[in-house]
This record gives C-alpha cells, sequence and structure tokens, in this order.
C-alpha cells in the first residue's frame, strides 16, 4: 500500500511538470543525435545566441498574452529597428548607440500608442497591433525608400554577434546570452515579485472584477504594451546585430513570439502564463526548428508544424484548464 502511494505521489508530482521541459529535452537530445557538435560548448552558445532574440520577445509578449490581449506589432518592430537603425547610423562609427537609444524611443512610442488604442478606444488588440504592425511596416519602408541604406557599424552589431573572451572553463560567452538573462532577471522581477505580474494575470482572468477591486485595468495594459515594445526594439538590435541589415529581420517573428508563449503555457484568452515558460518555449521552437533544418524539410514545412504546435498548445492548456475547474 505504501508503495503504491508513493507511485501516485510521484505521478502527481510528474503531472504539475509543464509538458515545455520534457519536450525541449527530448527535441535538444534528437538535434544533438544528428549534429554531435550541438552539443559541444561552443555549440550550446550558438545556439543559444540565436535563440535569445526570440526568447526577448517572448518574454515581451507573454506580459501582453497575460492581459488577455495580442501584441502583433512585435515583428515589424524589430525590422524598424535594424533598417532604421542602418539608416541613422549611414557608416558613420559613432552614431552606433545613438541609433540604438532612438529606436528604443520609437519603441516606447510604438508601446504607448498600442496600449492607448486599446486601454483607452477599446480597439481589440488583434486589429490595433495589426493596424501597427502595417503602419510601421510601410512607414519604415518609406523612410528607407524600400531598401536598407548603410550598414550597421561593429560597436552596434556587438550586442546580437558580440563575445566576452577569457572566461575560465568555458572560453568565452556570447553577449546575447548576457543581454538574455539580464531582461530575463528584470522582467522576472517584475512578473513575479511585484503586484505588476499580479494585476496583469488578474486583468486577464476578469477585467472587470479587477476593476472593482482597485486595479488601473487600463494603466496596467498600457504598461504591457509597452514592455512588449521595448523588448521588441532590444530583440531587433540582437537580430541585426547577428543577421546584418535586411527588410525581412522581423518577418514572422509576432507569431513566433507567440507560438513561444503558448507552448510555455501561456493561455490566449489570458489569466495565466509564465516569464520561465516563454522562454523555455522559445528554446523548445528553435531547437525544433534546427531538428527539421537538419531533417532536411524546406520552410513551408516548417510553418506548418508552428501552427500545429500553437493549436496542439492551446488545446492542451484547454483542457488542463477544464480539468481544474
Amino acid at each position: 500500500m505504501q508503495l503504491m502511494d508513493r507511485l501516485v505521489s510521484v505521478w502527481n508530482l510528474i503531472r504539475k511538470i509543464p509538458p515545455v521541459y520534457p519536450v525541449f529535452v527530448v527535441i535538444i537530445i534528437a538535434v544533438a543525435q544528428l549534429n554531435p557538435n550541438f552539443a559541444t560548448t561552443d555549440g550550446i552558445f550558438l545556439f543559444l545566441r540565436r535563440s535569445a532574440p526570440l526568447a526577448v520577445l517572448a518574454m515581451g509578449q507573454i506580459f501582453v498574452l497575460a492581459t488577455g490581449g495580442f501584441d502583433l506589432s512585435q515583428g515589424s518592430l524589430v525590422t524598424l529597428t535594424v533598417i532604421g537603425s542602418s539608416l541613422i547610423i549611414y557608416n558613420n562609427e559613432s552614431a552606433g548607440y545613438s541609433a540604438i537609444l532612438i529606436m528604443l524611443g520609437l519603441g516606447i512610442l510604438v508601446g504607448l500608442v498600442n496600449g492607448f488604442v486599446v486601454s483607452f478606444l477599446k480597439v481589440p488588440s488583434l486589429i490595433a497591433t495589426l493596424g501597427m504592425l502595417l503602419l510601421i511596416k510601410g512607414g519604415g519602408l518609406y523612410w528607407t525608400g524600400g531598401a536598407p541604406k548603410g550598414y550597421l557599424t561593429e560597436n552596434w552589431r556587438y550586442f546580437g554577434r558580440g563575445y566576452i573572451e577569457n572566461i575560465p572553463v568555458i572560453g568565452r560567452i556570447p553577449v546575447a546570452l548576457i543581454i538574455l538573462v539580464v531582461v530575463a532577471v528584470i522582467m522576472g522581477i517584475l512578473f513575479y515579485k511585484t503586484n505588476l505580474g499580479k494585476q496583469i494575470l488578474a486583468i486577464g482572468d476578469n477585467p472587470r472584477a479587477s476593476q472593482l477591486s482597485g486595479i488601473r485595468v487600463k494603466l496596467v495594459r498600457m504598461v504591457a504594451f509597452l514592455i512588449s515594445a521595448i523588448l521588441a526594439v532590444v530583440a531587433g538590435v540582437m537580430i541585426g546585430g547577428y543577421g546584418g541589415t535586411s527588410i525581412l529581420a522581423g518577418e514572422g517573428l509576432e507569431m513566433q513570439s507567440v507560438s513561444a508563449a503558448v507552448i510555455g503555457g501561456a493561455l490566449l484568452l489570458g489569466g495565466r502564463g509564465s516569464l520561465i515558460g516563454a522562454v523555455f518555449g522559445a528554446l523548445t521552437l528553435e531547437a525544433m526548428f534546427s531538428l527539421l533544418n537538419l531533417m532536411g524539410l524546406p520552410k513551408p514545412f516548417r510553418d506548418a508544424v508552428q501552427g500545429l504546435i500553437i493549436i496542439g498548445a492551446v488545446a492542451y492548456a484547454s483542457a488542463t484548464s477544464r480539468r481544474r475547474d
């Protein structure tokens, strides 16, 4: 009888583990089997450097999703960060840091506009941020004349492809990974250790009850969109640093960030979300892309698999939510 009770206790403990973690481990093992270099220190750091921008985007997206909204403007803001910075710098090394500050200012503006339109004008976030996506995309292309001008200088690109050298034991560590850790710590404090995170989850669960309890719903939603936009600019700097100037730099990233958050356990209707889960969702998604590439499958198939993952993750979250109720 005691053995049965222990087995039941172990099973209940296993059931509490979010699926994203075992799925991540299984995919990582599969990738390592197909590509032995992946399991080396350099291979792991390369994977983390490549995954860091999506993880940052997913952390921003989780703040919005947890309130019951969407931010579809993230990808276009990433693109604007890359092509806008190249135009501001225009081959001038000394303008690198100024370009980043200007892009952060634009990100703050975009976040405030998104939050204002959704919170005060009562426009559904799906529509508001879709409109912002088109506005940023069209405005950015008009600003740059339809093609990137100039190039991104080394001091700008350092945040995406640079390394901290001469680290004991491991040798060197990517700057992008350090940025990811710093962002994760700051966002984790906001989401788990302050009233902001609790208020965001409460709003996503029941906006009316949250308002009656004294939560400033409109202000909190604006803060959520503001955080998402700022982190989109941060991710844009990392992506541009790693991949260079391209008008397709942020193409599709808004859906990938939503996918990562959903894989990590977020509910699309709000009220539930995990910042750590979103990070591991991004890592899982990037690992899955690596696995599909190693298997020689084309990008359209990758997009189809991503769609299936979103549907499956939402269905699983809905089913587990009903069982709890």
